[in-house]
């Protein structure tokens, strides 16, 4: 898979501690076909990964129903996702916050929390 040689060349040049690689998509599929349109999306329960940029290796987070469909245990959202992202590329997703048209935005909305437990 061209995925495990970039990950091999990063490691292999000392370069992984330092850079964060995002594998994902933005949404999940669901485990069954919709008729003979295929999979339909589904935002219940999606799979992404995280390698070096201070990450821990080898673990998995979270885990779907028996089904696939649906996450039921350590769900991270998004936002969730985002503030990690944001946290590994160290900023404070908080103090990203602003004010427009009478409400506050930041980059992962008013949302989110850094999901600590993949944290190295």
């Amino acid at each position: 898979m061209p995925i495990a040689g970039l990950l091999a060349d990063l490691k292999a040049r000392g370069l992984l501690d330092d850079t964060l690689v995002f594998w994902g998509a933005e949404f999940g599929r669901t485990p069954y076909t919709e008729g003979t349109d295929g999979r339909d999306h589904n935002p219940e329960g999606y799979s992404v990964w995280l390698a070096g940029g201070g990450v821990k290796g080898g673990i998995a987070h979270g885990r779907t129903d028996e089904f696939g469909f649906a996450a039921v245990e350590d769900k991270v959202h998004y936002h969730d996702l985002h503030a990690t992202i944001l946290h590994l590329l160290g900023l404070d997703h908080e103090r990203l916050t602003y004010r427009y048209s009478g409400r506050y935005f930041r980059l992962n909305d008013v949302y989110g929390r850094v999901v600590r437990e993949i944290l190295a």
